[in-house]
């Protein structure tokens, strides 16, 4: 993760660098987003059919490959920016096929009484990742160019490939299900009847696509907080630190039933941060209510991901996994979009005050309309997991 987040912060930073516009850093997220949507349907039907061990090392000698192209750009001096988008598409088709079969693979590893308590854990690792990759970039890019950046992220590969290969095999239950557009249809089918499920995706599109203003940060570093690349690596970081500190202290994560509405309260307290945020001028403020928002988005992350694994079978898994990495992947790059589109019509400040206000009122709106979720109660989830468990072993014939 530490050396995902290095070229995913070089990234912006050299579009940046070359454009010096803040709607060129919003493209990328366009340019991303149709390969992102692709890959994670394709990928969840293969996660649901293959052994998502050796697929997730495949992906990710891939996206090492990815890293490789990066830095040879970056030691010619790179001028334009197509072959940064061209790149950018490659490397979302890749992370989308990559991220179902990793988060398919979690809920076989632990019961799913303490699954919120693992999932924390998780995001500790993750958001270590999140809060120290940018740093490290902004003072890569600084110290020593983009090349050094994108180097860094290419060896890292080696740890991702070699902590997968040390897992055991991971079929899919029942030995999986032929990849198709069949299997596509079959897990959004599943997805259509099940509305708490759908709203895991619904209350993140919120909150990513009016509330993540992160495709300004390399603007903003620079007009709101007169600093440059060390500036927006403080900025990106901020957020994840905040998340790595929520999730360091997250141990009654498991002790949440009602989770729908942790959810919802964990997506307003966000979108009230990001508003904040797009008021102040002081740096250590600003730093301080995106580490907020980073810890409101972690609480979200943990509950959202809790509630689709205890109510989506294991056969059926990598699919609705990859409509979360569609949701969770792409979401933010339509609010790259939007923000920068915002940003150029309005302002800056306009574009992140504006989006924060919009996530809080959508997600009131949200509760009010689908009181199911507000309601959802993990404790009745896990006991119909239960029993869908015990039919389908009931139904196996008897060894011979």
């Amino acid at each position: 993760m530490i050396g995902t987040q290095l070229t995913a912060t070089a990234i912006p930073l050299q579009v940046y660098e070359i454009t010096h516009s803040s709607f060129a850093v919003g493209l990328t997220g366009l340019v991303a987003i149709f390969p992102m949507i692709a890959g994670g349907l394709f990928g969840g039907a293969v996660s649901d059919a293959v052994d998502r061990r050796r697929l997730v090392v495949a992906t990710s000698s891939g996206l090492s490959l990815i890293s490789l192209a990066l830095f040879v750009l970056a030691l010619r001096g790179l001028a334009t920016v197509w072959p940064l988008y061209l790149i950018v598409g490659v490397q979302s088709a890749l992370t989308a096929v990559d991220s179902p079969g990793r988060r398919a693979i979690i809920p076989n590893l632990v019961p799913p009484e303490i699954l919120p308590a693992a999932l924390g854990l998780e995001q500790v690792g993750f958001n270590t990742g999140l809060t120290f990759g940018p740093l490290l970039a902004g003072l890569a890019v600084a110290g020593g160019g983009f090349e050094l950046a994108y180097g860094l992220d290419a060896v890292s590969f080696l740890a991702a490939v070699y902590g997968t290969l040390r897992l055991p095999s991971m079929r899919p239950a029942g030995g999986g299900t032929k990849a198709g557009l069949a299997s596509v249809a079959d897990g959004l089918r599943f997805l259509r009847g099940q509305p708490v499920v759908m709203m895991t995706f619904v209350v993140d599109l919120l909150a990513m696509i009016f509330g993540m203003p992160r495709a300004l940060f390399p603007q903003i570093a620079h007009t709101q907080f007169g600093g440059g690349p060390r500036t927006a690596g403080f900025l990106y970081s901020a957020v994840a630190a905040g998340a790595l500190l929520g999730a360091a202290v997250g141990g009654w994560f498991g002790r949440v039933r009602r989770q729908g509405l942790a959810v919802l309260v964990a997506v307003a307290a966000w979108g009230a941060a990001i508003t904040l945020f797009g008021l102040t001028h002081h740096l250590a403020l600003g730093l301080v209510l995106l580490a907020a928002a980073g810890a409101a988005d972690m609480v979200s992350a943990v509950f959202r991901v809790a509630i689709l694994n205890t109510a989506t079978p294991d056969g059926m898994r990598g699919r609705l996994q990859g409509v979360f990495i569609v949701v969770v992947a792409g979401g933010p790059r339509l609010g790259d979009l939007e923000a920068g589109v915002t940003a150029s019509l309005v302002s800056p400040g306009f574009s992140v005050v504006s989006g924060g206000l919009a996530c809080v009122v959508g997600v009131a709106a949200l509760a009010a309309a689908v009181p199911s979720f507000r309601r959802y109660d993990d404790r009745l989830a896990i006991a119909a997991r239960a029993e869908r468990e015990a039919a389908g072993a009931a139904s196996e014939p008897a060894p011979s």
